[in-house]
């Protein structure tokens, strides 16, 4: 086993390197917060720093990957792979097991998670339909994932005011599932009508 992770691993870009971190992080992530009850606050602030540099590491390998020509179509699914499980995770974690001064309540972590499951549902049936992988992020969709991270930082936090941010991830999350799907539906007659 280790003979193949480590050659794998050595292959592997540095930006998807960075990206692999995410991954690496969930489960320590997910015990601090398995592990947390009132006396063990320090585990909420454990999770926080989990979290921020996992957030970092998203930052990062996207400026490497493009700093250092290191965009590949397996990069972006490692990523796209690596954001999906670790937020849907956290949201999962913050609604309906730790508990935490504060918790995301449960619809939000619904439509968030949904708009997710969508958009990955999405991915596999135009691949089937079109044999084609396209992973094609736009403003909106980069920027309802950036405030589904500040919802988890405010919930860890127990910021007072968290319901300000989950209800703006709320409309984000909307707004560019629908987009995701016109885009998608976009994408295959365009398939269709190039085969």
């Amino acid at each position: 086993m280790g003979r193949f992770v480590v050659p794998f691993f050595n292959t592997m870009t540095l930006a998807n390197k960075i990206t692999s971190i995410r991954i690496v992080l969930t489960p320590f992530f997910v015990l601090a917060l398995i592990n947390y009850s009132p006396q063990k606050d320090f585990l909420r602030f454990i999770a926080l720093g989990i979290f921020a540099v996992s957030a970092f590491t998203d930052f990062l390998d996207g400026y490497i990957a493009r700093r250092f020509n290191q965009e590949t179509v397996s990069g972006r699914i490692l990523d796209v792979a690596a954001d999906k499980v670790f937020l849907i995770t956290a949201f999962v974690l913050l609604s309906f097991l730790a508990k935490l001064p504060l918790n995301v309540p449960i619809w939000v972590a619904v439509v968030v998670i949904g708009r997710d499951a969508v958009i990955i549902l999405g991915i596999f049936i135009f691949y089937i339909i079109t044999k084609h992988l396209y992973i094609l992020p736009d403003i909106t969709g980069k920027l309802s994932i950036t405030v589904e991270m500040l919802v988890i930082i405010a919930v860890l936090l127990n910021f007072e005011y968290s319901f300000v941010i989950w209800n703006l991830a709320v409309a984000l999350a909307c707004l560019s599932g629908v987009k995701y799907l016109v885009s998608g539906i976009r994408l295959v007659k365009k398939e269709r009508v190039s085969v």
